[in-house]
């Protein structure tokens, strides 16, 4: 549509007084008027006018005009902004153009203030994450004593193999330093995290008296995890063979998958005989203030354990360590079996082993986490359990030593209550447990948590027991406590303060990094 030269002039000098005179004799002569060195746009009168009711006008200035009848307009230099006819199509008749814009839109303008709302959603993440640490940290200086009901280390018999349970950290300590005095022959040793402090150095001691005498013995530790750990603490004796996970993999590579992950995985194999494994790292506050759980396993199923360690220690050597030799008691029909997440070799079959055993539920799916971040998958099959009639609950710590993942955990809260699924809330301590029961028949004991990093990221280790007597004594560990936990109702949930709310949603798109 063409409109006549005459009415474009007529609208320009009835709405700016200022065209008029020499200016408007410039327009009828078709001379664009350059009046400073602003840069110039080009805006089709007709564009102009169906533009005009869906973008507000900024203020502008007409200079001159183009060819066709084109009225060429400046940025407003008071606020910066390009005019409403901007946004539309930009365009003259001599290839004038505008960079950035594209089929009429001002895409560097959309950039701009997409990385601008980004860079704030950002800063009050930052925000609240780092106000959260520092309430934190007082919360911690004024702990209050630690009480929690725990159960005697009593063995079961699961096939050709006996497991204690233990829920005491000191009861632990003590039978693993008698295990690691009585070795003979060599001692596999593999932890997240190694504490310089009275039950950090027993260990250290035991394995240094067990190397005077012979036993072959082979350390493995993660550095990220103990990087406020004095670098004097893990000095050994030649004797010792030490391995640390390194904090960096790869070189400039360190962001591929299979160069990813931190070792968190927490073993110890004596003699071929006897293994530990479980939730507990090394420390002395691990040994009276948290609850967690680890297992003692003699008989066949050791095999087992023993392999993970040779394969892990295998798989990052180099001239200064020997290989370790492939074990041979490994059996195909035990009930026991050991999964392991291996990020170097790209494999993660924990989560599915997960997957699989709350999918095949019938009666109950008895879950107990210290962090509590489950991904699409694991949200729909513990929902679906539920609504199918499935027993589903999950302990997981009101406090934990975490409180950034407890408040990303706590977005999810809601969809499991609105599915059926029921929260206990621990109280009183710090609950690190990794466990699961599902009907009287499966039960599983190791080192992941419910979150991305064990699932998809760590290397974890993870018994799978399918046993009637090892699946009564989950249930029975369940129960106790079940006695020091709070129920989380939907009402009370839904009753938070709104900055509470507002809080959990700025920090839930952490979730994949925790």
């Amino acid at each position: 549509m063409n409109i006549p030269l005459r009415h474009q002039i007529g609208d320009a000098t009835s709405q700016h007084p200022g065209l008029s005179g020499t200016r408007a004799r410039n327009h009828q002569q078709r001379r664009p008027l350059v009046q400073d060195r602003l840069p110039l746009r080009v805006v089709e009168p007709l564009e102009e006018f169906l533009c005009a009711a869906a973008f507000p006008r900024p203020r502008r200035r007409v200079v001159g005009q183009g060819g066709l009848g084109a009225v060429l307009v400046h940025r407003d230099s008071t606020l910066g902004l390009p005019t409403d006819t901007a946004r539309c199509s930009i365009r003259g008749d001599r290839g004038w153009g505008v960079p950035g814009y594209i089929g009429g839109v001002n895409w560097r303008q959309i950039k701009r203030i997409i990385r601008r709302l980004l860079l704030a959603v950002f800063g009050v993440q930052l925000a609240t994450a780092v106000t959260l640490l520092v309430i934190d940290s007082r919360r911690k200086k004024d702990r209050a004593p630690v009480v929690f009901p725990k159960s005697d280390p009593v063995p079961v018999r699961a096939g050709a193999s006996d497991i204690t349970v233990y829920t005491y950290g000191q009861d632990l300590y003590i039978d693993m330093l008698k295990a690691i005095d009585n070795a003979s022959d060599r001692i596999y040793f593999e932890t997240f995290i190694w504490k310089n402090d009275p039950i950090g150095r027993a260990f250290k001691r035991a394995f240094i008296r067990a190397a005077n005498r012979g036993v072959a013995v082979y350390v493995v530790f993660d550095e990220f995890a103990n990087l406020v750990v004095p670098r004097p603490f893990f000095r050994f004796p030649p004797s010792i063979h030490v391995k640390h996970h390194p904090l960096l993999v790869g070189g400039w590579g360190f962001w591929h998958p299979r160069n990813s992950g931190r070792n968190h995985r927490k073993l110890m194999v004596v003699d071929g005989r006897t293994a530990f494994t479980g939730g507990y790292n090394i420390g002395s506050l691990y040994a009276t203030d948290w609850r967690d759980t680890h297992v003692r396993v003699t008989g066949e199923a050791v095999g087992e354990l023993e392999n993970a360690f040779v394969d892990y220690w295998n798989l990052w050597g180099n001239r200064r360590h020997p290989e370790l030799e492939d074990p041979r008691q490994r059996t195909w029909d035990s009930p026991i079996r050991v999964h392991r997440n291996v990020p170097r070799q790209l494999i993660y079959p924990i989560r599915y082993m997960y997957l699989d055993a709350i999918d095949r539920a019938q009666a109950r799916v008895w879950l107990t986490h210290a962090y509590l971040i489950p991904d699409d998958d694991l949200l729909g099959v513990l929902i679906g359990a539920a609504q199918r009639g499935v027993d589903v609950r999950i302990i997981v710590p009101e406090r934990s030593n975490h409180i950034v993942a407890d408040w990303v955990s706590r977005g999810y809260y809601r969809g499991l209550l609105e599915g059926g699924v029921r929260l206990f809330l621990y109280q009183g301590a710090m609950v690190h447990a990794k466990t699961a029961v599902i009907d009287d028949q499966w039960s599983t004991v190791g080192t992941a948590n419910l979150d991305r990093l064990s699932l998809i990221g760590n290397y974890e280790i993870n018994l799978e027991v399918t046993d009637h007597e090892m699946a009564e004594k989950m249930a029975e560990v369940f129960r106790l406590d079940l006695t020091n936990c709070r129920e989380l109702t939907l009402d009370e949930w839904g009753q938070r303060p709104i900055m509470v709310k507002f809080s959990e949603a700025i920090l839930k798109p952490f979730s994949p990094f925790l």
